[in-house]
């Protein structure tokens, strides 16, 4: 029997629970899945998989990636105009397997670029389409965080099914529409080279590179294109620290990013935030056991979204019966051990 090939790519080294092992691993691709595609070791079954992208999309870390997410970004960021359809829509200069491909930082590279040219994305009818929870999810990320600048950007999302006579409807040839949209020789050239690559990789899946790297790829994309437009400022989550904290630098210890930076200085340590690292998923805040940590929306340039960021410097308490470091604050400045001791003499007497 053949192999069923995928283009999605289990990268197992960029799961967080892979980078940093935590008591209860994120289980985000293998509870969101709406085709039961990924297996409790979080694998792939490729017979089950629509390409639809959740996976993609849920995960802060690529732990999944689609084969083809180079070629499309290097697409989007070359051409004069972008044209993406998904399967289901009329054909146009770019077929996505769907719009769930895209995660919140794929959306801001997308913006970015509709604000100097137009950029159409080409739709079938998603209520009729198995993948429209990916789709659904997509957009919703889409206007959670950008839903101001949408209103600024020549970004269009149009819905436009394939009728079986594709290029009438799109009204042009494949070649006119590469030439509309500014689509060089070369660049033909390369999807060509692109799409032979992965029909070889089909049949040598040893070619494929499933090698783990720190930063995810629409993370790298949207700050390459920041680099070159220092004044944009783009949505972005953070965790902040509040007054409460305890200083234990957990939080620091916890990050499978490395994204949060524990500095001692004597007695005093500084906790210190680099944006750009930040996946947002919130294990910092689910471990901060006094609570001290939340998620805030910041809207950063590439300055800062690059820099280092204080945001935190204090004492870590020690408890004030034995002298260990506590990690929850109390009036009586306590740890659990010496607490508990002191309750049941209290009952005691």
């Amino acid at each position: 029997m053949a192999k069923v090939m995928c283009d999605v790519i289990n990268l197992k080294e960029n799961c967080l629970n892979t980078k940093r092992s935590i008591a209860n691993p994120c289980r985000l691709c293998f509870d969101s899945c709406p085709h039961k595609a990924i297996d409790g070791s979080i694998q792939i079954k490729a017979d089950h998989c629509t390409e639809c992208g959740l996976c993609m999309a849920i995960c802060p870390s690529d732990g999944f990636v689609n084969r083809i997410y180079d070629e499309l970004m290097d697409y989007v960021a070359l051409s004069q105009s972008v044209s993406l359809n998904c399967p289901q829509a009329i054909r146009m200069d770019f077929e996505i397997p769907c719009l769930g491909i895209f995660d919140q930082d794929s959306w801001g590279s997308l913006l970015i670029m509709a604000r100097e040219k137009p950029v159409n994305i080409y739709t079938g009818e998603c209520r009729n389409c198995p993948d429209k929870q990916a789709c659904k999810i997509s957009i919703q990320t889409l206007m959670e965080y950008y839903s101001e600048q949408v209103a600024k950007a020549s970004l269009k999302i149009r819905v436009a099914p394939d009728t079986g006579d594709d290029l009438n409807n799109a009204q042009s040839s494949k070649h006119d529409r590469n030439k509309e949209s500014g689509l060089s020789r070369r660049q033909e050239f390369n999807g060509w080279l692109n799409q032979n690559k992965r029909k070889l990789e089909d049949v040598l899946p040893s070619l494929i590179n499933t090698k783990g790297y720190p930063i995810p790829k629409s993370r790298k994309r949207l700050i390459q294109l920041l680099q070159d437009r220092i004044e944009t400022k783009i949505p972005f989550m953070v965790p902040t620290i509040s007054d409460c904290c305890t200083s234990c630098g957990i939080c620091t210890l916890i990050c499978p990013q490395n994204a949060l930076l524990k500095k001692e200085n004597g007695d005093s340590i500084k906790i210190i935030l680099e944006p750009y690292k930040c996946v947002q998923c919130n294990r910092c805040i689910d471990t901060c056991r006094p609570q001290a940590m939340k998620s805030e929306m910041k809207h950063l340039s590439y300055k800062y979204l690059t820099g280092k960021v204080l945001l935190h410097e204090g004492i870590p308490l020690n408890c004030s019966c034995c002298g260990k470091q506590i990690f929850e604050d109390n009036n009586a400045h306590l740890c659990i051990a010496c607490a508990s001791n002191n309750t049941s003499a209290d009952k005691f007497l």
